[in-house]
């Protein structure tokens, strides 16, 4: 699907050809990184959403998600997409978008202005309208057919609905270019700033602590926050605003439970388990097929493939992390009726497992998991093979030597004979 983009990525590398990088248009180009740096942002937020819902803290809808729901919200790079057509086909059409400058602080005041004031005021009147029966049936369902949401539910649509989307966050952009105000900057924070507040809103867990408010009152009023926005989603009459809930406190919609649940997801501990798998990772390529890496890849068998190998910076940069990372993570989470049972994993590859130095740290990371797992609660605890491995070795070895020193100290002569694994 990405092929659509060809004839304008062509059209690009026609300009850089024939009038060089100085005389090129920059903000013609800058376009397509932009759309990769766009789904890089949102995939980091579908992984940090993820292992934060697995350990169950702060989370909001306390529900587990369903296989249909993956596989509705797999094509949520679309948006980017359409997204990346309307830039090229403005920067090409539209006056005042072509040659812009890297910044205009002007204009930055103006898209400020613009969302702050017609485009959240529309959406606001636009969303209310879209949940008529005669709309929600045929559109807005799509979307709310998610109840505990994931980042990228936020995009997911039907396509009229994505148009009329795109249309309205194009307008202060379309503003800057009549006016001349327009720059790069503005565009991509503009942008940044639309995915990150629906990423958050969307992210099932709450991360925007109370003091905000506290401190800056006026900001309740100009940032929703993800139980704010998860209220709509589980109430449905209530809490429409975009970003700024200003205009549910105007008009009469805010949810009165919206304080409660804010103050109750920030303070909630993470829950109690009954069974806890600690596992680990296998080869670098493993990471993208773990549920908190890529759909697409999870719901696969594992297997190595050509176009996973390009990722292979990707894929050295996690492993230096988690092997700096000094304890386990909680990988997945599921509930059966009043069984609540989680993976756990060592940030360790197979091939640490054949390391000698590395033993006694793995070990470490196993009992403090082992620790960790019986203060929760848990029942019964399992470990993967190599887990066991290392840990028995270990605690057979300390045993050894803990005999022969108990030998030594009555005159009996003891040879102990290291054992590989």
């Amino acid at each position: 699907k990405y092929v659509v983009l060809a004839p304008w990525v062509a059209h690009g590398v026609q300009q850089v050809a024939t009038k060089g990088w100085r005389e090129a248009d920059l903000g013609y180009l800058v376009i397509l990184p932009s759309m990769m740096l766009r789904g890089l942002h949102n995939q980091a937020w579908i992984t940090v959403s993820r292992l934060q819902n697995a350990r169950g803290k702060r989370q909001i809808v306390d529900r587990g998600i369903e296989f249909e729901q993956i596989d509705r919200e797999r094509n949520w790079d679309d948006q980017i997409i359409l997204s990346a057509i309307l830039f090229f086909l403005g920067a090409l059409h539209l006056p005042g978008a072509q040659n812009l400058p890297l910044w205009r602080t002007d204009g930055a005041v103006l898209i400020a202005l613009l969302h702050a004031g017609p485009v959240e005021l529309i959406y606001y009147w636009f969303h209310r309208a879209l949940h008529h029966h005669f709309l929600y049936t045929r559109y807005h369902s799509h979307h709310h057919a998610s109840i505990v949401t994931e980042p990228i539910t936020s995009v997911i649509h039907p396509f009229a609905e994505l148009v009329a989307y795109e249309l309205l966050f194009s307008i202060p952009m379309i503003a800057c270019a009549l006016t001349g105000t327009a720059s790069i900057m503005t565009f991509e924070l503009y942008m940044l700033y639309i995915d990150f507040m629906n990423n958050m809103g969307h992210c099932n867990f709450e991360l925007v602590p109370s003091w905000l408010f506290t401190w800056f009152p006026p900001l309740k009023y100009l940032m929703y926050t993800p139980s704010f926005h998860s209220l709509h989603h589980t109430q449905f009459r209530t809490n429409y605003s975009l970003f700024m809930p200003f205009y549910d406190y105007i008009y009469n919609t805010m949810d009165k439970s919206s304080d409660t649940l804010h103050e109750k997801s920030i303070e909630s501990k993470e829950e109690a388990v009954d069974v806890v798998h600690l596992t680990h990772l296998t080869s670098l390529q493993s990471i993208y097929h773990m549920r908190p890496g890529f759909a697409e890849f999870a719901s696969k068998p594992y297997a190595s493939k050509w176009y996973m190998r390009i990722m292979w910076p990707l894929s050295w940069l996690s492993m230096v992390l988690t092997w700096t990372y000094g304890s386990w993570f909680t990988a997945e989470r599921n509930v059966m009726k009043k069984l609540r049972i989680q993976s756990w994993a060592i940030p360790r590859y197979n091939f640490h497992y054949g390391l000698n130095w590395e033993k006694e740290a793995i070990n470490n990371l196993i009992v403090k998991a082992i620790c960790e797992a019986d203060k929760k609660g848990a029942k019964v605890v399992s470990l993967g093979l190599l887990n066991q491995v290392v840990h028995c070795f270990l605690q057979l070895s300390k045993l050894q030597t803990s005999i022969c020193h108990h030998l030594k100290s009555s005159g009996i002569l003891c040879i102990k004979r290291s054992t590989m694994y």
